[in-house]
């Protein structure tokens, strides 16, 4: 492993940027209706900003979504620049056993670039199975490919299994001698979703960190060179970089996001200013290149629906704007100090504090049963087709220094998980290191005397649940939401009784 290099810092004044304006595109980003997390500025290759906000921080992995599709892309074009595979070649040449015994003229034309591009044809994805694979060559190609826009992420897993038909490796065993040693990302400190065959998901599933991400992007805003080293080829960047179909039927889906509407690369978005792409995943995970403005920037958030994730995006355009310096800045310790004394400070807020009520001796170590509902941290995934693990019963234990939730789920596995009622928040470490999360932080406060607020958060994702349970007499009803963006349909009714 190539030994992993810090970044060249600078203060903002010396590369152009004023340091009262990044202090100014933070505190806006805060006035949002986004949760910020994680913060990275460079320009003219030395890194200006960084930030966390606590209890995120800079070694914390963070769940990507889509961003990962801009990994699974990258492995397509090492293979690419290796002289593995090529874009024109067609995926019934290279799943000649998951396709249909007579393809239609369609899937016969369906190539590596067009799913590259988001230019499958279909209508419509699988999702996770057995035979996922099979699934996705006999999904209906009703457009010609390349001539239309669909958001497939299947199709971005598929580029994973394409490198893996090719070399037998999956994406991170790919990845990690050819792009995650050589760019300093630690290969250890990743965890991957997988299909039912292993796949990793490349549509979705990447746990990483933000400085992770930056450095991926910063990869191709140096042309595919690292350190002298070319890692993709300079051909493969420009397409990846550049609009190759055009995406202005996104306005359909999402017509919040008009960020989303300005064409798409390989696995890669165009973005407003001039010349600009940027990574992006669900959620507001952005990793953004300004070739114009010799700039990079990462942020990791959680960004509730399309119209705050392009709140984000039109925040850090209206700041982009603002620099027109190309050279340095006069010094000003005054803004330089400030700044540095708002990055030292950075936090997401502290949560609600009420840790009294007479509720508490009637319930404390009692156990509740559920009567109907689901009721769980361990929530599904639609990309790889887990079910939520319900809670069948479980119990409260208050003491000094708030509550101890324990319970069983359906599966059979058992969990003791703290809820600070100070004011603050207990990290619980939860399940085992191979596990996607382990890091669960819990706090809550009575809102009513009978009604109690619990509040949970993987911390290595944008996810929070909200359980609200409401006491009377011998029966509790709960209502739970989260702030998923993936919620389909309202939740059931809760209700548990006293045992």
């Amino acid at each position: 492993m190539r030994e992993r290099k810090p970044f060249e810092t600078a203060r903002p004044e010396e590369v152009g940027i004023s340091s009262k304006l990044i202090l100014e595109y933070i505190e806006n980003l805060e006035k949002s209706q986004t949760e910020m997390h994680g913060l990275m500025i460079m320009r003219h290759n030395k890194l200006v900003t960084e930030g966390w906000w606590a209890p995120f921080g800079p070694n914390v992995r963070h769940g990507q979504q889509s961003h990962t599709k801009t990994y699974a892309a990258t492995a397509v074009g090492i293979a690419y620049t290796e002289g593995l595979l090529k874009l024109d070649e067609r995926l019934i040449d290279i799943f000649p056993d998951e396709s249909p015994e007579n393809p239609s003229e369609n899937l016969k034309l369906l190539t590596v670039r067009d799913v590259l591009c988001m230019g499958c044809g279909m209508d419509t994805m699988p999702f996770n199975s057995e035979h996922w694979i099979k699934d996705f060559m006999h999904t209906p190609v009703n457009h010609k490919p390349g001539t239309t826009y669909m958001y497939n992420s299947t199709g971005s897993t598929l580029l994973g299994a394409i490198v893996r038909k090719k070399t037998g490796l999956g994406l991170h065993e790919y990845l990690t001698p050819r792009l995650f040693n050589k760019i300093g990302i630690n290969p250890d400190n990743l965890r991957w979703m997988c299909m039912a065959d292993g796949m990793e998901v490349g549509g979705g599933g990447l746990f990483c960190t933000t400085e992770d991400n930056f450095r991926l992007m910063k990869l191709y805003a140096d042309g595919g060179v690292w350190e002298g080293e070319r890692i993709l080829a300079e051909d493969y960047v420009k397409l990846a970089t550049t609009n190759q179909n055009d995406s202005a039927t996104e306005s359909i889906n999402n017509p919040e996001a008009s960020d989303n509407f300005l064409g798409y690369g390989f696995q890669i978005w165009m973005c407003k200013p001039k010349n600009a792409y940027r990574a992006d995943g669900a959620m507001g995970q952005f990793s953004i290149v300004l070739p114009d403005q010799d700039m990079e920037i990462s942020i990791t958030e959680t960004a509730v629906g399309a119209h705050w994730a392009q709140s984000t995006l039109n925040i850090t355009w209206d700041f982009i704007e603002k620099i027109t310096a190309e050279g340095s800045l006069p010094a000003d310790d005054e803004a330089f100090d400030a700044l540095q004394r708002k990055l030292s400070r950075l936090n997401i807020g502290n949560p609600e504090c009420q840790p009294f009520s007479p509720t508490v001796e009637k319930i404390s170590g009692k156990k509740f049963k559920l009567d109907s509902g689901v009721f769980t941290p361990f929530a599904g995934n639609f990309m790889i087709g887990t079910k939520a693990d319900g809670i069948t019963d479980f119990s409260l234990d208050f003491d000094d220094y708030g509550l101890v939730w324990n319970f069983v789920t359906a599966s059979g596995r058992a969990e003791r998980i703290r809820f600070a009622t100070s004011g603050t928040r207990f990290t619980n470490l939860l399940g085992k290191p191979s596990d996607l999360t382990q890091l669960y932080l819990g706090d809550a406060f009575w809102k009513e005397e009978n009604v109690l607020v619990m509040h949970g958060r993987w911390l290595e994702t944008c996810l929070e649940d909200v359980y609200t349970l409401t006491f009377e007499g011998n029966k509790v009803t709960i209502e739970a939401d989260n702030n998923s963006a993936w919620k389909f349909g309202e939740p059931e009714p809760i209700v548990a009784h006293m045992l």
